[in-house]
């Protein structure tokens, strides 16, 4: 651990508050290239999945949905997978530059052609069918998942460890030039589906209101699915499968704003960002010097919330 005052010194230095000189720059070192990315790439993660998980719930109107629902998540996985047990045979003859990059880039690749396969399939009369998108995607997570168990299989001691660490989601291999790529992806996304709260607002009546509405319901579900699968796919490219966060903020929150989604969004993404900041300063300090993958952490809060939820529920149905 650093001191606060250290910490607070080479952050007065970093910012040109103080003089250089006088500060340590082996704590300044680990501030600029290891901690500022770290808590900058959580903040982006944590709000891109909870934005996404509350467009999901919103566009399914079912309150179990998330982020992971339509296959995208476990597409970028397998993608990253097989590129930690291939990595040494496809980056052969590729720049340099791009070997660096290459788990994140085949992940997010991996997530588009499930996109692609998802729309594809979802597809009925030029409409997307709600029903069918959901089917597809449990199909399209089986299929994956008994792919991902494949590769699994075929690692070796050292890249199956790396294959568990990754699968349960982590913020720790970062860097300035992977969180500008994935900025650019998460955050004009999630700012897009912010402007179209009034729509999932009207959505919530049924898709037959909302067409008496004025509401573009077939245009609004092809972009907002678009969307949620960008911001799944660069997320899991950048820090790995990271659960609950897409599926416990959205309730947390409407609890405490309601389901107006003008409030919600922005609200969930605050949230979202804070909560998954806290949870990597735990993943980080709780069995120091290892760290806990990251979604252990979220497990650990995000499965007791909804067993409380479920009695809460079945208290209302009581009385």
């Amino acid at each position: 651990m650093i001191p606060i005052d250290d910490v607070l010194s080479a952050l007065a230095g970093l910012t040109g508050m103080a003089d250089a000189n006088s500060v340590d720059s082996q704590v300044a070192t680990i501030l600029a290239k290891i901690r500022i990315p770290r808590l900058v790439l959580g903040i982006i993660v944590g709000a891109g999945l909870a934005i996404s998980g509350c467009v999901m719930q919103a566009l399914f109107r079912n309150p179990m949905a998330d982020p992971g629902l339509l296959g995208v998540s476990s597409g970028a996985a397998l993608g990253a997978m097989i590129t930690i047990v291939l990595g040494a045979r496809i980056a052969s003859g590729l720049p340099a530059g791009l070997v660096e990059h290459l788990i994140p880039v085949v992940a997010f690749a991996g997530g588009l052609c499930a996109l692609a396969i998802i729309h594809r399939l979802s597809r009925i009369n030029f409409r997307i069918d709600i029903p069918t998108m959901l089917l597809a995607g449990i199909a399209l997570n089986s299929i994956t998942g008994a792919l991902i168990g494949l590769v699994s299989y075929i690692s070796d001691d050292g890249q199956l460890r790396q294959l568990v660490f990754w699968g349960l989601g982590s913020l720790e291999v970062t860097n300035w030039t992977r969180i500008g790529i994935s900025a650019a992806v998460i955050v004009p996304a999630s700012v897009v589906m912010t402007c179209y709260a009034r729509h999932l607002n009207a959505n919530l009546l049924g898709e037959n209101e909302a067409r008496y509405l004025g509401i573009d319901i077939e245009g609004m579900k092809k972009m907002l699915v678009v969307l949620v699968s960008l911001i799944v796919g660069a997320c899991v490219a950048m820090s790995g499968i990271i659960g609950f966060v897409g599926l416990l903020v959205p309730h947390l929150v409407r609890m405490a704003t309601g389901p107006d989604h003008r409030l919600l969004l922005p609200a969930c993404g605050i949230f979202g960002a804070v909560l998954l900041v806290l949870a990597d300063i735990l993943a980080r300090t709780l069995i120091t010097p290892a760290e806990i993958p990251i979604g252990i952490i979220t497990a650990i809060l995000g499965g007791p919330f909804f067993l409380w939820l479920l009695v809460r529920h079945r208290r209302k149905l009581a009385l």
